[in-house]
């Protein structure tokens, strides 16, 4: 990797690391806080639940970036050679996986592989229980 994209890089993680940093955690208030007081609309209560829920995972999916992008920046700093290599085979993770996810850690074939499959899930059947 050449100097040139090494501070193209670094731009791009700094970049997200003020975006990220920038932004409030997500936050939905409840929509009953008496527990005798129930609303007229039966649905109000479990709907507001899923949102919390959602913002509740955007958050922890935002920290999760951020720690990445910190690691990134601080391999960038410390050891630009080791840039853009995967941290499981040591292989270059490809330029294009770079473009979109410069703190991407792991290769295609070993992100993949520490995923685990991916595919339908099949339905689970009396008959798949052992008594």
């Amino acid at each position: 990797m050449t100097p040139k994209q090494q501070e193209d890089f670094l731009q791009q993680l700094l970049a997200l690391h003020a975006e990220l940093t920038g932004k409030a955690p997500m936050r939905i208030e409840p929509n009953r806080t008496d527990e005798a007081r129930v609303g007229g609309d039966e649905d109000e209560q479990p709907l507001n639940e899923m949102m919390q829920t959602i913002a509740s995972s955007r958050n922890r999916n935002t920290d999760g970036t951020l720690a990445r992008v910190v690691k990134a920046l601080g391999k960038l700093r410390e050891d630009p050679d080791s840039f853009g290599e995967c941290e499981e085979c040591g292989e270059e993770i490809p330029m294009g996986r770079l473009k979109a996810m410069p703190y991407a850690e792991f290769c295609v074939v070993c992100q993949n592989n520490k995923d685990g499959p991916k595919g339908p899930v099949r339905r689970k059947h009396l008959t798949d229980y052992k008594g």
